[in-house]
């Protein structure tokens, strides 16, 4: 065998080694890739369950207190009905204590609201979107909302309607009014009962729906980055999610303690009203004259209560609401002190 034969042959050995050997460097690559996309792509899942489960929990707070608010107002109708038949009763004046403000009483209002609330409360029973409820909550809707529903839009009081005319009424109002009026009439009226419009979007903000429905990357730097760049925001959620849940039971516990007061100074004015016949206000003592007095006060507590949104919502799409909590710790402080003078 020649010397350049020899050469040749050692040379393509050489060459043939090298190819392998590049081959099994290529695929460990590739294998190695794999892998760590299949990290990038856990990691993603981790931190979307992550926000779905904190977001659960939080929408479901939220929706047990924005329930709890309507059942408040839905209540209403038995004061209304009682407090209506008591003769020469004196006027109820705005209070103004240490800083609080309260509405004068009015009996009409009062009326219309539990009307308005009573039809949301069967429309949340009809297996409205997840957060709907939580959503009046959020946006202080809950007491503004059933005052609308006052009145229909043909001009006739919700309250003297009944049955599925009050439900389309109602409806109607919250869609801006009839279509023949220019609004946008019980059709959407009935969207916004049942989309997430009330519900998540506004518990949260647009953000959440742009991570969660976000596609991760093939690349492997681009995936990286972009599931890196998701976390930081979901991080930011989480933290706003368990913030706006301690708000919202924190709450719930200042509304339990008013609406028991209420419950008592008007279970002493049921009485004197219901059972004992007395429809007179010269006819009540003095203890039932001040019962009854409470008895107006906490309703307008509860109601201006009602009223409080608990979530300032963004402006910006890319961006998620905060906690309001100037406005729930001042709802809680004026509470605490009409609480310890009645």
């Amino acid at each position: 065998m020649s010397l350049l034969s020899i050469l040749l042959g050692v040379t393509a050995a050489i060459a043939a080694t090298g190819g392998i050997g590049s081959g099994i460097y290529g695929a460990a690559k590739i294998s190695e890739a794999k892998e760590t996309m299949e990290s990038i792509k856990t990691r993603h899942e981790k931190n979307i369950r992550r926000l779905e489960n904190t977001t659960k929990k939080t929408v479901k707070t939220m929706d047990e207190l924005g329930k709890f608010e309507l059942e408040i107002l839905r209540s209403f109708d038995d004061f209304s009905n009682t407090i209506e038949q008591i003769q020469n009763k004196p006027i109820f004046k705005e209070y103004k204590k240490d800083g609080v403000v309260l509405t004068k009483y009015d009996g009409i209002n009062l009326k219309e609201v539990s009307t308005g609330a009573s039809v949301i409360l069967k429309g949340l029973g009809g297996g409205a979107a997840l957060g709907t409820a939580g959503g009046f909550a959020a946006s202080g809707a809950t007491a503004s909302a059933v005052m609308a529903f006052g009145t229909a839009s043909t001009g006739t009081a919700i309250s003297s309607l009944s049955g599925a005319a009050a439900t389309n009424a109602t409806l109607a109002t919250i869609g801006g009014g009839s279509l023949a009026a220019g609004g946008g009439g019980m059709a959407l009226g009935s969207i916004l009962l049942n989309v997430t419009t009330l519900g998540v979007g506004l518990l949260v903000g647009g953000i959440i729906f742009n991570i969660v429905g976000s596609k991760v990357s093939d690349q492997v730097d681009e995936a990286r980055k972009q599931v890196e760049e998701n976390e930081k925001k979901i991080n930011k959620i989480c933290k706003y999610l368990r913030d706006l849940k301690s708000t919202a039971e924190n709450y719930t516990v200042s509304l339990i303690k008013a609406r028991d007061r209420y419950e008592e100074n008007f279970e002493y004015v049921s009485h004197a009203v219901n059972d004992l016949k007395k429809t007179d206000w010269n006819d009540f003592t003095e203890e039932e004259k001040i019962a009854t007095q409470n008895t107006v006060l906490l309703v307008e507590l509860l109601y201006k209560m009602c009223q409080v949104n608990l979530v300032n919502k963004t402006s910006k799409d890319d961006d998620i609401n905060t906690v309001n909590h100037t406005a729930v710790n001042k709802s809680i402080n004026d509470a605490n002190s009409i609480l310890s003078h009645i």
